[in-house]
């Protein structure tokens, strides 16, 4: 029953926050393509550095023997709670709106680097598998996870415009904690996957890059 009642709260906030999401999720892709334009206008030198990199980093992974994973998911929930703090500050300001935006643009440019990069160097089907094995499974929960604190800072922001009673302004700042709160959780579940499944299962198959 709870679930149920929580899957309707979440399909209900898309539904209304729907335009919302559109945005955020187009500055998002757009973000992806910046990123692999970027790799694909680098100069020969540039491209040979980064493909030398990521062939290093495959190789110092196959012989690692041992792997701290506690250290790992401890360090990336550090890290992904900070960046949401980021997030949720920014958002409770009308000026930092513009913040807001522009972190998750360059989060997905980020991302376009990366798996341009990892395809470039590997190739089409090894990059696609690579990436697939390495970084999918946590991105199905931390994007979202984003893109949703993105979607409550903006609807924040629209608030305080309409409506600038202190009262007002308090309910909604308080709102957009709460979400924010929920999506660190997630943030959270998407660290532990990044440092123990899909670290295993790159581990089992990393023989094969």
């Amino acid at each position: 029953m709870r679930y149920s009642n929580y899957k309707n709260t979440l399909k209900s906030y898309i539904k209304t926050n729907y335009k919302e999401y559109i945005l955020v999720s187009l500055l998002f892709i757009i973000g992806i393509f910046i990123g692999v334009m970027i790799i694909n206008n680098c100069k020969e030198q540039q491209t040979s550095e980064i493909t030398s990199y990521i062939s290093d980093f495959i190789t110092k992974y196959k012989e690692i023997e041992n792997i701290n994973k506690t250290e790992l998911i401890i360090e990336s929930i550090r890290k992904n709670i900070i960046f949401a703090i980021i997030l949720w500050i920014a958002g409770t300001t009308v000026i930092g709106m513009p913040i807001v935006l522009g972190i998750i643009l360059i989060r997905g440019t980020f991302l376009g680097f990366t798996i341009s990069s990892i395809t470039i160097t590997l190739g089409a089907f090894k990059g696609i598998l690579f990436c697939i094995l390495s970084i999918a499974l946590q991105n199905i929960i931390y994007i979202p996870a984003i893109l949703t604190i993105g979607v409550s800072s903006i609807k924040l922001y629209k608030s305080i415009i309409k409506d600038k009673r202190r009262e007002n302004i308090k309910l909604e700042i308080l709102r957009h904690t709460v979400i924010s709160g929920l999506m660190i959780i997630l943030l959270i579940i998407s660290s532990i996957i990044e440092n123990s499944l899909s670290a295993n299962i790159l581990k089992s198959v990393i023989k094969y890059f």
